[in-house]
């Protein structure tokens, strides 16, 4: 017997999020699957403030620096949330959608308990939506 794992879209999923179905839980869409995210300690906490406040302050508003919120990855139904996206500045545009691929510069990870899924799952979603900073 083999089993069939249920695959979700990005609309699926956004309606999920919309009726409060994941409100309780720290998930991300990754390949159609909903996978659960790992708790986030103090190091992970720090450092990846401190990279944040580095980039903002060397960036300026030539970029928009997202820490901790979604990326759209339309090509293999992703929804990722890395831990900073430095994407282009395009206001309320985001308010329509997250940032996708063609509106990434660079991606960063910052992983413990995480590192696995960091360097597999999301590395290969990464690179197959040409997303070369990461």
């Amino acid at each position: 017997m083999s089993v069939t794992i249920a695959k979700w879209t990005l609309d699926e999923y956004h309606r999920m999020i919309e009726v409060g179905l994941l409100d309780d839980r720290q998930v991300e869409l990754l390949n159609g699957e909903i996978v659960e995210m790992s708790p986030e300690g103090e190091p992970h906490a720090y450092y990846a403030t401190e990279a944040s406040d580095y980039l903002k302050a060397l960036l300026g508003d030539r970029v928009k620096i997202r820490q901790a919120k979604p990326i759209t990855i339309p090509t293999s139904n992703s929804e990722p949330e890395p831990d900073i996206a430095i994407v282009q500045p395009l206001g309320r545009e985001y308010l329509q959608h997250h940032p996708y691929p063609e509106n990434i510069f660079w991606l960063i990870e910052c992983s413990h308990s995480s590192l696995t899924k960091d360097i597999d799952v999301k590395h290969k979603a990464y690179a197959a939506a040409n997303i070369s900073e990461y």
